[in-house]
């Protein structure tokens, strides 16, 4: 082979490589991206069935219920709610009519929170905006 054939083909090596490692890049990414849905999504089966992701809304009211390590609740958007099963230690800013995103995947309709996947907002004036959002969504809706 010429000299201008061996460049060539170290081009074309290159560019397959790069095109290569892009494609593993994105498929990468697109596996452990944790999408946000509202439990009115989640209602309406917009949210993938045993995929991680995450859910957000407002603890309601008297839905809370202990069993030693074993909590269950239910969160809503004001429109829809949605029954979590989160088994550990809560957030200590976790309680009722509280703002809360938590991680995981629904199995047969009950989202499974994962361990050290529920967050509680910090303080009386922060919304996560992902929360704020579902919630303006579900009261523009009614």
């Amino acid at each position: 082979m010429t000299k201008r054939q061996n460049r060539m083909a170290l081009v074309a090596m290159l560019i397959i490589g790069a095109i290569a490692a892009i494609v593993f890049l994105f498929e990468a990414l697109g596996n452990n991206i944790n999408y946000f849905f509202s439990p009115t999504e989640v209602v309406e089966g917009k949210s993938p069935e045993g995929r991680s992701f995450r859910i957000g809304g407002l603890v309601v009211d008297g839905s809370l219920k202990r069993d030693g390590m074993k909590v269950n609740f239910d969160v809503t958007d004001n429109k829809n709610k949605v029954g979590v099963e989160y088994t550990g230690i809560l957030p200590d800013l976790f309680r009722e009519g509280q703002g809360i995103i938590a991680t995981g995947s629904l199995v047969d309709g009950i989202f499974q929170a994962e361990p050290n996947g529920v967050l509680a907002k910090h303080d009386e004036n922060y919304m996560p905006p992902e929360v704020a959002d579902a919630l303006e969504k579900a009261q523009k809706s009614k």
